[in-house]
């Protein structure tokens, strides 16, 4: 899959059946409106295209808004490639982004610039300065351009609709079931293992303090987790803290990862953390005695539940 960044057009760029939007998590419902622009581009026989914008608006609006994102970029890309897309379009959002109206976007960004033919977008996308344009608006503009605007049906899980929303909303209250129901995978947060204070291998269960980055924080508490390092084939099984530590009178909020019969240095290395199930709240214990008791009760539990998905369903 070629990427291609950047305000110009390569001269011999192939048109294309583009699939636009944000894609943060690519859910089961961003995965059915990809899977359309795949089906349409093998029936015309034009290219496939994708394209995204980065950074994410929301961010670009808010900038000092709480951690909000489900999937880091690399990993989102990686998706595309799988699913066999020719090219990835990374539309810088910026101020000059933001302030072009819905007729300026297409002609500028979507005829001129991605060469797209036909665009799928989902049925609730709205673009251009101010969100002034709704699909109607695309498809009257796209023809007008020879181009053809294609609205993807929404995806449903339990008579809601499968949304990145619900999805934060899902993974901020700890349900991770939900999560994964809706996602099509666990959630995977990629995050850089940091120095930290070293007070977990006193008490006999060393950790991992991986930064959280901008990503949608769960529900503070234990998770039985499963964690992935570059280049290994083979998930590691752990148990997960998110938090402040209240026991040690901790204020920064952190992923700390005990990973089962493992010994080495993992500083610097970027680990992929699939979370599971939900085992407890956050709570401060009395001392750091009751605090490995509990992490010993809470290291059964997590290997029970993960035993049990890779044995999956009786």
């Amino acid at each position: 899959m070629d990427v291609l960044r950047g305000d110009t057009r390569p001269g011999d760029l192939r048109p294309s059946v583009l699939a636009l939007g944000n894609f943060d998590g690519v859910h089961r419902g961003h995965r059915a409106l990809l899977d359309e622009a795949l089906d349409r581009a093998r029936t015309s026989g034009l290219a496939t295209a994708v394209a995204v914008f980065e950074p994410h608006p929301r961010r670009f609006f808010q900038p000092d808004a709480p951690p909000f994102r489900l999937m880091s970029d690399d990993r989102r890309n990686a998706i595309f490639a799988e699913m066999g897309f020719d090219r990835l379009h990374v539309l810088t959002f910026d101020a000059d982004m933001a302030a072009r109206t819905p007729k300026a976007f297409v002609a500028d960004i979507l005829n001129d610039r991605i060469a797209a033919r036909e665009v799928v977008v989902g049925a609730d996308f709205r673009f251009g300065k101010g969100r002034a344009g709704d699909f109607a608006a695309l498809a009257e503009l796209a023809r007008a351009r020879g181009m053809t605007a294609h609205a993807a049906g929404l995806v449903e899980a339990g008579g809601e609709k499968i949304s990145s929303s619900a999805i934060r909303n899902a993974v901020a209250g700890g349900d991770m079931n939900a999560t994964e129901a809706w996602l099509g995978r666990p959630f995977i947060l990629d995050g850089v293992v940091e120095e930290g204070d070293r007070r977990g291998r006193t008490i006999g269960f060393p950790t991992a303090n991986v930064a959280l980055g901008d990503f949608v924080r769960p529900a503070h508490g234990v998770y039985a987790v499963s964690v992935r390092r570059p280049g290994d084939t083979q998930d590691m099984a752990g148990v997960a803290n998110v938090g402040v530590r209240p026991t040690v009178d901790g204020k920064q909020e952190r992923l700390e990862v005990h990973l089962f019969d493992f010994a080495g240095d993992l500083y610097g290395q970027t680990l992929a953390v699939s979370f599971h199930d939900h085992l407890r709240g956050e709570k401060k214990f009395d001392g750091l005695d009751a605090l490995k008791n509990q992490i010993a009760r809470d290291c059964e539990a997590a290997r029970a539940v993960l035993a049990a998905r890779e044995s999956g369903p009786a």
